[in-house]
C-alpha cells in the first residue's frame, strides 16, 4: 500500500509493522469484520423472525400448530449447536442438489447415495462449478445466516413464549370485556405488552450470539478468528516477504479487545433501550423511574 514497502527486506520497525499490516491477507482480515457484523445485523432479526413465530405458534389455540411450535423449541434447544450447524448445513446444501438434480437431470440413471458418497449431476451443483468466487462465497454466507437464524430462533422463541405468559391476565381479559377479538387482544395488547418482560432474555441471547459468531469457520466461512489463527502462525506460507515468530496470541488478543468493546456497547444500548420499554410500566424499571422522578 505505501510507496516504501516495495522491498520488505530493506525496512525495519513501524515501517516494516505498516507495510505488513497493509498487505493483501491483513485486508482479508479487516472484511471478515464486516463480515461478522453483517451476519448479526441480519441474523438478529431473522432470528426474532424465526423466535416470533415459534412463540405464536407453540401458544396457538391449534393443537398440530401448537404441536410444531412446541417441538421446534425443544428440538433445536435440545442439540448442541455445533452438531446442528455441521448437521444442517450439510442437510440443507444436499437436500438443495437433490431437488435440482430431480429437476435438470431427469435422465441420470445412477443411485445418488453411493456408499458414503453424495453424487449429483454437475448441472446441480450448487453452486455450479463454474460460478465465480463471490456466488461460492454468497451461497456459504446465506446458508451460516439461516442457520444461525433457526438455532437461536429457536431460544428467542423460548424467551418470547415466556414474556407472553408473564403479561397480567387481567388486562387480556380487560381487553375481552371490551370486545376485542383473540387477534386484536393479541396485537394490541400481548405483543406491546411483552417486549418488557422479554428484553432481558433477548438482551442476553444477543450477547451470546455475539460470542458464537467465531462458529462460521465451522460453516466455511473465513472469519476473524480463521484469519487470526492463519495470520499469527509462525509456519503460515501467507507471508513469505514479512516473517514473523508465533504470534496468535497478539492476534487473539486483539479479538479478545474487540468482542469485549462490541459486547460493551451492546450492554449499553440494551439498558437503555430496558430504560424506554420500562417507563411508566408497573414493572420493576418503571416504580424505580417514577421514585427518581
Amino acid at each position: 500500500m505505501f510507496s516504501f514497502c516495495t522491498d520488505p527486506s530493506q525496512i525495519e520497525g513501524l515501517k516494516w509493522l505498516s507495510c505488513y499490516l497493509t498487505t493483501g491477507k491483513h485486508l482479508n482480515l479487516y472484511w471478515s469484520l464486516l463480515t461478522v457484523l453483517t451476519l448479526l445485523a441480519i441474523t438478529a432479526p431473522a432470528a426474532l423472525a424465526f423466535g416470533f413465530a415459534g412463540a405464536s405458534a407453540a401458544r396457538s389455540r391449534i393443537a398440530p400448530l401448537r404441536w410444531i411450535g412446541k417441538t421446534y423449541i425443544a428440538i433445536v434447544r435440545g442439540v448442541p449447536d455445533i452438531a446442528f450447524f455441521l448437521f444442517f448445513v450439510i442437510a440443507l446444501d444436499q437436500g438443495v442438489e437433490y431437488l435440482r438434480h430431480k429437476v435438470l437431470c431427469s435422465d441420470w440413471d445412477q443411485p445418488i447415495r453411493q456408499g458414503n458418497d453424495f453424487i449429483v449431476c454437475q448441472a446441480a451443483k450448487m453452486p455450479l462449478g463454474t460460478s465465480p468466487q463471490w456466488v461460492h462465497e454468497a451461497y456459504g454466507f446465506s446458508l451460516a445466516v439461516l442457520t444461525f437464524a433457526i438455532v437461536f430462533g429457536a431460544f428467542a422463541a423460548n424467551v418470547l413464549f415466556g414474556a407472553m405468559r408473564a403479561v397480567p391476565h387481567a388486562q387480556l381479559e380487560t381487553a375481552e370485556a371490551y370486545g376485542m377479538t383473540p387477534s386484536q387482544i393479541f396485537r394490541r395488547v400481548l405483543v406491546p405488552q411483552m417486549w418488557v418482560y422479554a428484553l432481558p432474555g433477548l438482551g442476553n441471547l444477543w450477547m451470546v450470539l455475539i460470542k458464537a459468531t467465531p462458529l462460521l469457520f465451522l460453516l466455511g466461512v473465513e472469519d476473524i478468528v480463521y484469519w487470526a489463527r492463519e495470520l499469527g502462525g509462525s509456519k503460515t506460507t501467507r507471508f513469505t516477504d514479512y516473517p514473523h515468530p508465533d504470534w496468535r496470541m497478539w492476534y487473539f488478543l486483539g479479538l479478545l479487545v474487540f468482542y469485549l468493546i462490541f459486547t460493551r456497547i451492546s450492554e449499553i444500548v440494551i439498558a437503555r433501550l430496558m430504560q424506554r420499554l420500562t417507563h411508566g410500566q408497573a414493572t420493576t424499571g418503571g416504580e424505580a423511574q417514577r421514585k427518581l422522578a
